[in-house]
């Protein structure tokens, strides 16, 4: 697009004035397009990291506490049965990654006695059959409320690595390496708001109730959004280039329209807009002879399908991006069933654990609170990565990042299925001790302490700190300037289908071991 910047009399002030954002003219639309044009890297630059790492940690604070405890409460407050309780919660997850509002509606049904059904808690887990599970009005209040905080959580997951990675220049070389670390430290804000609420929130939900959990976790969103909403006036905003899926959708319909075109080998007779056209902030992306049937997008039938518009001719461009996408494909699929493992430790290693003894001393620790093992272990190894491991391997490989993102995540992999191996050993032992002690159906803790399963959860978090920000650092590399956004979506796209792997597994584990009899 051909950008005429307004002259001083017409021109258009948003903002403060040191916040300036101009309006500027596309010749070849005759549309207004806003500009932001606030450098990169600034002075400023510790403010707006420190207002995206108050909002992360703030908002993990809240969902990863429900996400590793809400087991117990479907468990022993709606009176689902052991499999119910960790399909629901794993479906709400993998939801809230494809607030105040949903954490609203939980906190008004934990405080109403008359929107859940009557306690059922003095009854071992083989006896849940016995009490009545929520059903009609009090189902939908509880799924009304989970769903709502996972529409919310998944825009925030979406939008806010990619929004602070934006303030940095990729094409400087130091503000690149800065890139990377600003991955790992999003990371580490996310790991001490996990801590906190795995351990203070849990507390309160243990000992207070969860009517008073839910309220705590409102207020934290509420503040959540007012340290977003402070950092407005700071951050460097791109040009707004429309819907990356629209595109994207743009590319599939218009080949399926061009099928019948033969692919010309000449690169120049494919539509592309150019670069003086394009303007700065418009990458141009050259064309690959991979997926070559998605060439036909680009192919002009006439000299109006330009009139036409995007759903009969794309751009060269927009067609590269495609293809991105479709090769990013088995990087999600790869770490798929990582996340199932997730999924499985943060629903079933829970439900383990009040089986069996977590006192320490005259303490007993609230089984929610476990995962705070591998937090613990990524509060310690994220720092030591960033300041010690990569500067180390940087020297070695000469690679700004330490080691590429495919081999970060590569290592996550491997660890998590160690963690795996670990769990399984681990609960072999658990059933041992509970046929040993002849207490199968006892509600009495087993006379096995909970910090066995603390090897596997340490082993996972050291797992997650590699390939999670692997995950976002490789998508937010790999995708083009417009679709960065979609890239770091993606990646939690991952964690989400991991989630309902885990659903799958369960369901059809429970099946079979029921005889193909579904348990209540």
């Amino acid at each position: 697009m051909n950008y005429k910047f307004l002259k001083k009399r017409h021109a258009l002030s948003f903002g403060s004035k040191k916040t300036p954002t101009m309006c500027c003219f596309d010749q070849s639309s005759g549309n207004l397009q806003i500009y932001d044009y606030r450098t990169k890297g600034s002075k400023k630059a510790r403010r707006k990291q420190s207002c995206t790492f108050s909002t992360e940690g703030l908002e993990s604070m809240a969902f990863v506490t429900n996400a590793v405890s809400l087991v117990t409460y479907f468990f022993g407050y709606m009176n689902f049965s052991i499999t119910k309780s960790a399909t629901t919660l794993t479906n709400f997850v993998g939801t809230a990654f494809l607030l105040a509002l949903g954490y609203g509606v939980l906190t008004v049904q934990a405080w109403s006695h008359q929107l859940r059904p009557i306690p059922c808690k003095e009854l071992a887990a083989t006896k849940m059959s016995e009490c009545e599970a929520a059903t009609g009005g009090q189902a939908a209040i509880l799924y009304t409320g989970l769903y709502l905080v996972a529409l919310g959580t998944g825009g925030i997951k979406a939008a806010l690595p990619a929004l602070g990675a934006d303030q940095f220049d990729e094409k400087d070389p130091k503000e690149a390496a800065q890139l990377s670390s600003f991955f790992n430290w999003f990371l580490f804000s996310l790991t001490i708001g996990s801590i906190a609420g795995v351990t203070f929130i849990v507390w309160i939900s243990t000992n207070l109730g969860w009517d008073w959990s839910f309220t705590v976790c409102t207020i934290t969103i509420v503040f959540a959004i007012l340290f977003i909403c402070m950092g407005n006036s700071l951050y460097r905003n791109n040009v707004p280039k429309g819907s990356p899926l629209i595109r994207i959708i743009q590319v599939f319909v218009a080949t399926f329209r061009n099928r019948k075109l033969q692919i010309p080998d000449n690169t120049d007779e494919l539509h592309e807009i150019h670069e003086k056209r394009g303007g700065d902030d418009y990458e141009i992306l050259k064309r690959t002879n991979q997926f070559r049937f998605l060439d036909r997008a680009a192919i002009p039938r006439s000299s109006t399908d330009v009139a036409n518009g995007p759903w009969r001719l794309c751009t060269v461009t927009q067609v590269e991006e495609t293809k991105i996408l479709i090769r990013m494909l088995p990087i999600i699929v790869s770490t798929i069933f990582m996340n199932t493992c997730l999924a499985q430790l943060q629903t079933f290693t829970i439900q383990q654990s009040t089986t069996m003894n977590t006192k320490i001393g005259g303490f007993k620790v609230p089984g929610p609170s476990l995962p705070v093992i591998p937090l613990l272990f990524m509060f310690v190894l994220i720092p030591l990565y960033d300041r010690f491991f990569v500067p180390l391997a940087r020297r070695i490989t000469g690679i700004p990042t330490g080691i590429r993102h495919l081999q970060r995540i590569g290592i996550g992999l491997v660890l998590s299925a160690v963690s795996m191996a670990v769990a399984g050993f681990v609960e072999t032992r658990r059933k041992n001790v509970a046929i040993e002690h002849n207490m199968v159906d006892s509600i009495e803790p087993l006379p096995m302490s909970v910090f066995w399963l603390g090897f596997q959860y340490g082993i996972f978090g050291a797992a997650d700190m590699f390939t999670l920000i692997g995950l976002l650092e490789f998508f937010y590399a790999e995708s083009s300037v417009g679709m960065k956004s979609l890239g770091t979506a993606i990646s939690w796209s991952s964690v989400a289908f991991g989630y309902y792997t885990s659903t799958v597994v369960v369901e059809v584990v429970n099946k079979v071991q029921n005889g193909g009899r579904s348990e209540r």
